[in-house]
């Protein structure tokens, strides 16, 4: 499903008013009676008590909604206004006239004293303050009644977007409504999608209040929930070479556990033919713990990296390949990172860059943008500020925005990882990953990741689809491992030992809960 920025949300309301003649009051009301299904479906309303909070914006319109379908049937509800209601305007302004008709009870609320005990003794508490316009931090009387609201241990429904939670980064806006459900509209916003915002959601909805698919389904709309295509069938008379040929230069003195977890995870992750080479002197180490790896032992630095004098040798190798992950462990030692320029530069095969490779490279970019065959970097966000010169904190300010002028510059494809890890392709489409969970920031994680992706080209997908699908299945692979062990404590073993399991499960068809969640919300 597509996601939304706040601006891409309102020119799609512009146009449902202007070219299909939806009426912002059909929209509030369609918005309205989505919210009230829910709380119908989830929690029922004749004969128990709501407290709805109302601002004083289109948001709070909604809530009056809400407010006026609780009580035709049969609910107890209480409104309450943070504002005045003279400021309300157009459709809220229209709900504001019905509902001051209705024997309902309405309070302005001067301080959290009168709206402390409607709070305590309600059943449920419906926030309709904010919607995703919130451009500035939270204070003074709306902060006390958030941070009310939130104490009272009631069930939450959030209208549109927990108040608080900017709806463009899901960063919190000093405090934030902490909703048991939230009921978005049109399509989902950034916000509700991006930590920490997506945390205080609970359990997301959307609704497309009536928007025709052609409106939703905008091509101009960039960002959507990664949700990658079926691998193709295991051919029954594929030999190993039929499943992926894959060269990782990886490894240094005192880094075994890169080129091990990135060359075996292809293996785990359905590849067939794993080269890896790295440093002689650490070669029969790792190969005494993955086997399978077929070894290529590298000439080496006086400090133990791989040495330039290999550029020539792997190549020629390359050529062989299908595939070639460069950079796991590599060090930073200055010859090997001019290998790494050298081999970026030369090879003509589909290449997957991480870590050590990325660093090498942040300095001279052109090398990148140079290459004909494809390539994705895997940088988490110190690396990613390396390759943009923008700081760590700004890119968690503008993951997506930075993210797209990125891969677009670099004519790459991106996978910036972390909650909810993003992909960007060279077209400045992005996916936000569902599946994952934090016990897989750990370290050799990655390295996993960089196996799982060339596994998916290996399987045969095409490679924008190998990299959607490879991030999808190493955060599968981690929530199995998850659900075994708990998050504590998880290892770059214990997500590389699922990755079969985890192919079997997309193969077959994941258990509903997992459906779910990595659908990211549900369409009402």
């Amino acid at each position: 499903m597509k996601i939304s920025s706040v601006s891409e949300m309102r020119e799609l309301d512009k146009r449902a008013i202007t070219e299909f003649g939806i009426k912002e009051e059909i929209l509030m009301e369609n918005a309205g009676h989505a919210v009230y299904l829910v709380i119908l479906n989830e929690f029922g309303v004749r004969g128990k008590k709501f407290t709805v909070i109302c601002g004083i914006g289109n948001n709070g319109g909604d809530g009056l909604v809400v407010a006026r379908k609780i009580h035709s049937t049969g609910g107890m509800v209480k409104v309450f206004i943070l504002g005045e209601t003279e400021k309300f305007r157009g459709a809220a302004g229209m709900n504001w006239d019905i509902i001051s008709r209705l024997p309902v009870e309405k309070v302005k609320v001067q301080s959290i004293k009168n709206i402390r005990n409607d709070l305590f003794h309600s059943d449920a508490v419906i926030d309709a303050i904010f919607g995703t316009g919130l451009a500035r931090e939270v204070e003074g009387l709306y902060a006390e009644v958030i941070a009310l609201a939130n104490s009272t241990g009631k069930t939450i429904f959030s209208v549109d977007i927990p108040s608080g939670v900017n709806g463009d980064t899901g960063k919190i806006m000093g405090t934030s409504i902490c909703a048991d459900y939230t009921i978005t509209f049109g399509l989902p916003k950034i916000g509700t999608i991006l930590f920490p915002g997506y945390d205080h959601c609970g359990k997301l909805y959307v609704t497309h209040i009536s928007f025709p698919p052609a409106l939703y389904s905008e091509e101009s709309i960039k960002v959507e929930v990664n949700n990658p295509t079926a691998l193709p069938p295991r051919n029954r008379t594929g030999h190993k070479g039929y499943f992926g040929k894959a060269l990782f230069i990886s490894g240094a003195a005192g880094y075994l556990g890169a080129p091990y977890f990135s060359a075996l995870s292809f293996l785990k992750a359905g590849g067939g033919y794993s080269h890896l080479a790295a440093p002689r002197s650490i070669t029969t180490l790792i190969t005494s713990r993955g086997n399978e790896i077929v070894s290529i032992p590298q000439k080496e630095t006086k400090s133990g990296s791989i040495s330039l004098e290999n550029s020539k040798s792997l190549i020629q190798l390359s050529e062989k390949m299908d595939i070639v992950v460069l950079g796991p462990g590599l060090s930073l030692e200055e010859e090997t990172q001019q290998l790494v320029k050298k081999l970026t530069r030369d090879i003509d095969k589909p290449l997957i860059i991480d870590g050590d490779g990325i660093t090498a490279l942040s300095g001279n970019l052109e090398i990148i943008r140079k290459r004909n065959a494809p390539t994705v970097l895997t940088p988490h966000l110190g690396e990613m500020s390396r390759i943009t010169g923008v700081s760590v904190d700004q890119i968690d300010e503008e993951k997506i925005k930075i993210l797209q002028r990125t891969v677009f510059d670099l004519k790459s494809y991106i996978v910036l990882k972390g909650a909810h890890s993003l992909i960007g392709f060279p077209n400045e489409s992005v996916f936000i990953n569902m599946s994952g969970n934090s016990g897989m920031a750990t370290a050799g994680s990655g390295d996993v990741l960089t196996g799982a992706i060339a596994a998916m080209y290996g399987l045969g997908l095409p490679f924008q689809d190998a990299v959607k699908k490879g991030v999808f299945i190493h955060g599968l692979s981690g929530d199995l491992a998850a659900r075994s062990k708990g998050e504590d404590g998880i290892t770059a073993q214990d997500i590389m030992d699922n990755l079969p399991k985890a192919l079997k499960l997309d193969r077959e068809g994941l258990p509903h809960d997992l459906n779910n969640h990595y659908r990211g919300m549900q369409v009402i």
